[in-house]
């Protein structure tokens, strides 16, 4: 073991939050809410990542008003109890562990209204006449894929509605106590629906240009600063590219970058895809995805940047805060395989972490002994 801290292991702070370490860990959608209310499921899956001590667990895509479900499983945050239910997860897992938690606040669009993915055999194919589907909204009357549902072209009304259902949702996650609120813009959500030029045919001051088609986008996030306490943290995910030609590009994603960054978000997370069917995705190598966040260094933009893309490696984790290619690494699937995670990363990079209270007094052994590649 050294003395030294790896770059991985320090810490981060963002306006008055600080992160332990620059691990966070990504949003994973659990579909298992019950009426848009977290279950002890939730508890126990996100108390268990926050048990290792990570520098942010993001809760899942959380939508922020009934008709952006994105199926009957998913999280909302639009009423009263589905804000208690969550204000008693945080509170929970605080008794435990000292991580920062965040939420993530999405709006499915055209792509909601689906099969819970795990039941039955449609996995995320849209609900059928019968099986309670609902009414989607996108920017445009056009469906994501054959098959499925023609959404509501959104009006002024629509539009304004939306906005003030993140407004809404993101004064209840700040009441529940989440350090952290992270909007959903990215993979053909309604964000980002109206971002691309695949999903937004429109022709008022929402479409056509790119001025246009990031103006949704800048004016919830412009909003939900406005409502969020001063001192809490606001990010956003978008997509870097659509990887369709014609689709968003890179010099896109910089430029909304920018003005996002303008508009008050703290962070950006730079995806990808999933706006549309039948795209070729790039070969899929660790950290495939931080060449967007490169574009964003390199345009010499004022925001922290959250790495993700098969970031499994502690050691290529570790080399992207180092190099300074992020400031954060999202790790998310990894997490699944190996709740312990950050611990693990600790050892490979000989550094020693402080475990939890309960597991000290096993700590020498069970660190010393590589028992965690094993959990």
């Amino acid at each position: 073991m050294t003395d030294q801290v790896p770059a991985l292991f320090t810490p981060l702070t963002m306006r008055d939050v600080t992160l332990k370490n620059r691990i966070v860990v990504s949003p994973m959608c659990q579909y298992s809410g019950v009426g848009g209310l977290a279950q002890p499921w939730h508890v126990a899956h996100i108390g268990g990542m926050a048990r290792s001590q990570p520098g942010l667990v993001i809760m899942e895509a959380t939508d922020v008003e009934p008709a952006g479900m994105l199926s009957p499983g998913s999280l909302g945050l639009w009423t009263d109890e589905q804000e208690e239910t969550l204000a008693k997860l945080v509170a929970n897992v605080r008794t435990f562990s000292d991580s920062r938690i965040g939420i993530q606040l999405g709006h499915s669009g055209r792509k909601g209204s689906t099969q819970i993915p795990w039941l039955g055999g449609r996995r995320g194919e849209p609900l059928k006449e019968g099986e309670g589907a609902w009414q989607v909204c996108a920017p445009s009357a056009i469906p994501y894929d054959q098959g499925w549902q023609t959404p509501v072209a959104l009006d002024d009304a629509g539009i304004e509605r939306v906005k003030t259902a993140f407004c809404n949702a993101a004064r209840r996650a700040d009441r529940a106590g989440f350090d952290v609120v992270e909007i959903h813009g990215a993979h053909g959500y309604l964000l980002s629906s109206f971002f691309s030029p695949l999903s937004n045919k429109r022709t008022d001051k929402y479409g056509g240009s790119l001025e246009n088609r990031m103006r949704l986008g800048c004016e919830v996030v412009t909003a939900v600063r406005k409502v969020l306490s001063p001192g809490k943290v606001l990010g956003i995910r978008i997509n870097g590219s659509d990887w369709h030609d014609e689709g968003t590009t890179e010099d896109d994603a910089v430029e909304y970058t920018r003005n996002l960054k303008n508009a008050g978000v703290d962070y950006a997370v730079l995806s990808a895809g999933n706006v549309v069917k039948g795209v070729k995705i790039p070969p899929l190598v660790p950290g495939y995805m931080a060449p967007f966040a490169d574009r964003v260094t390199a345009a010499k933009i004022d925001v922290k940047r959250l790495v993700v893309g098969l970031v499994v490696e502690p050691k290529f984790a570790n080399e992207l805060i180092a190099t300074g290619r992020a400031d954060m690494a999202g790790v998310g699937r990894a997490f699944l395989d190996n709740p312990h995670w950050p611990v693990r990363a600790a050892q490979e990079l000989g550094y020693t972490m402080a475990l939890p209270h309960p597991y000290q007094s096993v700590g020498p052994r069970w660190q010393g002994h590589g028992l965690l590649h094993r959990v």
